[in-house]
């Protein structure tokens, strides 16, 4: 039995060997790989789909040079739905729920951003920093209170993916725990317990893809003010 509600969120090992990597990398062995053959199956052409219509709505606001990161942010987005929805299985570890994990997407891409508007566009980089029209007395708050800002980013893009999968993960558990004590004692109550918890499975379901659009759909509109 379970000591504790956040056992669920340690990471597995076997012989002392962290298995983090192979739950990192077992989901892409999943997506079926398209075929040579001119007709493709339905479950390819949907995934297919999915992928351009996506990545069509992501790239419509940038620009030609932002272009290059369609494949990076369809991968990124493809990798993240995937491991959310397969965390919701019973027995199964979320690697999305690791705060390192998800900072070290965030904190690199982010730091990328930056990096290609200090390149290109320099002036215009800093310029974010200080709004326009903004009187003297207040310009050395605001360039602080900016940057901070500019800084907080990944911290954010990080903490918001792992919290929302954090508290829906422990809402199933508390409810589902709830259910097994009350079905002997209550069985009326119990069965409406269980019917909150398949509502909030359905949410989670809902959660976890958004969530996953939601990190990678920021990091387009950091991209959108650098280049």
């Amino acid at each position: 039995m379970m000591t504790s509600f956040f056992d669920q969120f340690a990471s597995p090992s076997f012989l002392g060997i962290p298995l983090i990597a192979i739950a990192i990398a077992l989901p892409w062995v999943m997506f079926p790989t398209p075929p040579s053959r001119w007709v493709n199956n339905r479950l390819i052409t949907i995934q297919t789909w999915f992928i351009n219509r996506f990545t069509n709505q992501l790239m419509m606001p940038l620009n030609v040079g932002g272009h290059k990161w369609a494949l990076l942010l369809a991968s990124l987005m493809v990798f993240l739905i995937t491991i959310n929805m397969l965390g919701l299985l019973p027995y199964t570890f979320t690697p999305t729920t690791q705060l390192s994990l998800n900072m070290g997407f965030a904190v690199p891409l982010w730091l990328a951003t930056v990096i290609i508007g200090m390149r290109n566009q320099p002036t215009v980089a800093l310029g974010h920093l200080l709004p326009e029209g903004t009187p003297i007395p207040l310009i050395p708050v605001l360039i602080i209170i900016e940057t901070i800002s500019l800084f907080i980013r990944p911290l954010a893009l990080g903490v918001r993916l792992t919290a929302n999968l954090t508290a829906g993960h422990l809402l199933i558990q508390l409810i589902a725990t709830a259910v097994f004590v009350l079905l002997p004692m209550m069985p009326t109550v119990a069965i409406l317990t269980a019917t909150v918890l398949f509502l909030l499975t359905l949410l989670e379901v809902a959660v976890a893809m958004i969530q996953a659009y939601v990190f990678v759909l920021l990091l387009s509109l950091y991209l959108q003010e650098n280049v």
